[in-house]
């Protein structure tokens, strides 16, 4: 089958299946592995933009197909693929490595394919990335779906001239230009973000079911979620998705929000295939108060039987909770709190206020109905010391305690880890805001992201923590955490000790790695070796529980019928679409589409 764009997703180290590595808990509050399989949702929403004006995009999730099986070749797959462009983001920078290490095989295979990248981290490093000899375009910003479409325009068309496409880096020999990002578009109800009606066609009319499942176990496990904003209102220090690093990397100094009107037929969409929880990204109240209210009053009238999620960036009112009691059956929050010290809290911008308000935020919540409260505490943070960081559990208690020991409540630490995020204030300004920075180029991070253990890992220490200090008080966190849990029943005897286990064998690991890597080269790999199974392993939840982070699934799907019957409903709606736009410039040949209209109606 031919195609007009392919989009890749790299794994974060792209040989991790030979490479042991011991990942930790870098990523055991977030649905995907140590391998980050679950891939940005901007790739579903270009492919759906695309496919509007007639182009075929298909979407490999190649780090998930390499996690479902060892004997998944890349290459071959690849091999086969006929297409005019390959895309491949660079959004996290922990997939350094391996998008990069991806653009070489796509291009070692396809010499004369362009291959082009995208995504905030591609957006900060375009300048390194364009220098790399298989990399022909970085597509820069947070809104590139009509970008790409110009872009693809000319690569059709063998229009090598590409001045004139905003936010474009561009490659012509030995010729390089970076056009201005001047696309900032201030809205977002042109574009489906995630694109799951893409999603679902692509799934009948490319005939692959696997290729495009967005992380490993999904089909168990099928989260959906739906994005409100580019952009955002906080200027949180350590992330590169704060006010100031939005301005700094894509020129963006203003929210562009999706409306309450398409959000809720977004959410309508899902739950015609889905029983799965949605959730909702950033806090609604971005907005402002008449969005957040004209939202429920939307989402109301749905009769919802999904459970909604939503993001809490600051305290909430017993007023904000009544309107999601009265508007969504089941719903459920999350809350990064970070650390119990409230002047760091106001320092790094994140829940700035009182540990009163805090504890009355959730009291709110679970007064009014919510299913579930998931809390999240952070190793690494500006300003915290190795005391603070262990002493965020005391606060677990008190809010236990001033919450009546409410089992809807759970408790989540995790290291501030791999990277500093680029474009963050932290990031910009290290010194300032008390780090010390290891990593400064891609290949800095590159090499960074391939150390054994995560302790090496890490592109930076702080003013009070060595990066074996933040390892240290991240464990010892887990422990004191691990038996809080168990002190209050919040965790089963089995799970209490199956985490036990865990975190001690890491700390062990942790040291084996570290003399592993005193022996001369050759040793290391024969001892590295003897223990990648029992990595493999640790790197399954290590410090929290495995269903933890879950929300209830009441079924994966409504049933099959509905969701093959929303795929042909998508696929016809996808061929009127492109015999709407047949007399543009952009078209297919005339018979070609009629034929696969006809398939289609027949």
């Amino acid at each position: 089958m031919k195609y007009d764009l392919v989009l890749l997703h790299a794994p974060s180290v792209y040989d991790f299946r030979k490479n042991p590595l011991l990942a930790g808990p870098i990523s055991d509050v977030v649905p995907s592995s140590p391998v980050f399989e679950m891939y940005p949702i901007g790739l579903t929403s270009i492919a759906d933009y695309l496919e509007r004006y007639g182009l075929r995009v298909k979407i490999i999730n190649i780090a998930n197909r390499m996690l479902m099986s060892n004997k998944f070749n890349v290459e071959a797959k690849l091999k086969k693929m006929k297409t005019k462009a390959f895309g491949i983001d660079l959004h996290w920078l922990p997939h350094a490595h391996g998008s990069v290490e991806l653009a070489k095989i796509v291009k070692n295979l396809h010499p004369e394919i362009p291959i082009i990248f995208g995504g905030l981290s591609a957006t900060y490093y375009h300048k390194e990335l364009i220098e790399y000899p298989f990399i022909d375009f970085v597509m820069r910003g947070d809104s590139t779906e009509k970008l790409m479409l110009l872009l693809m325009n000319k690569i059709e068309a063998g229009n090598t001239h590409y001045a004139d496409i905003p936010n474009l880096t561009w490659k012509k020999g030995k010729e390089i230009g970076y056009n201005p990002i001047t696309y900032v578009p201030k809205d977002l109800d042109d574009v489906d973000v995630p694109g799951y009606r893409y999603t679902i066609r692509s799934v009948f009319k490319y005939r692959n079911f696997l290729d495009p499942l967005p992380y490993n176990g999904w089909l168990q496990y099928p989260n959906t979620a739906l994005l409100t904003a580019r952009g955002c209102t906080q200027n949180c220090l350590i992330c590169g998705g704060s006010k100031e690093a939005y301005d700094q990397n894509c020129n963006r100094n203003s929210l562009a929000l999706r409306s309450p009107k398409k959000l809720v037929e977004d959410i309508q969409f899902i739950a015609r295939f889905s029983r799965a929880p949605i959730f909702i990204l950033h806090d609604l109240r971005q907005g402002g108060r008449e969005y957040v209210k004209e939202f429920f009053s939307r989402v109301k009238e749905l009769h919802l039987k999904n459970e909604i999620v939503f993001e809490l960036f600051q305290y909430a009112d017993e007023e904000f909770f009544q309107m999601m009691n009265e508007s969504v059956p089941k719903y459920s929050i999350e809350i990064t709190l970070e650390t119990f010290d409230e002047k760091i809290r106001r320092y790094n911008g994140k829940f700035s206020c009182t540990n009163q308000k805090v504890i009355e935020t959730l009291n709110f919540a679970l007064q009014n109905g919510c299913k579930k409260i998931d809390l999240f505490f952070m190793v690494g943070i500006p300003g915290q010391t190795y005391t603070s960081a262990v002493e965020n559990i005391d606060f677990c208690e008190t809010i236990h305690l001033a919450c009546h020991k409410d089992p809807r409540l759970f408790y989540f630490v995790a290291p501030l880890a791999p990277f500093l995020d680029p474009a963050s204030p932290a990031f910009e300004h290290p010194e300032i805001h008390g780090y010390k920075k290891f990593c400064h180029s891609l290949e800095d991070h590159r090499k960074a992201i391939t150390q054994p253990s995560w302790k090496h890992m890490l592109s930076y220490e702080t003013k009070y923590m060595t990066r074996e200090r933040i390892v240290n008080a991240t464990y010892e966190a887990a422990e004191r955490l691990n038996d809080f849990k168990l002190e209050y029943d919040l965790i089963s005897q089995e799970d209490y000790f199956e985490i036990k286990v865990k975190i001690e064998k890491s700390k062990e690991y942790i040291g084996k790695i570290d003399h592993f890597l005193s022996l001369p080269a050759e040793e290391q790999a024969v001892e590295f070796a003897k223990i990648q199974e029992e990595i493999d392993e640790l790197n399954k939840y290590s410090i929290c529980g495995k269903n933890e982070l879950k929300w209830e699934v009441q079924k994966n799907y409504a049933n099959f019928f509905s969701l093959a019957l929303v795929g042909i409903e998508q696929l016809y709606e996808d061929y009127v679409n492109k015999i709407r736009h047949f007399l543009s410039p952009r078209r297919r040949e005339q018979f070609r589409l009629e034929t696969e209209y006809r398939k289609v109606k027949g």
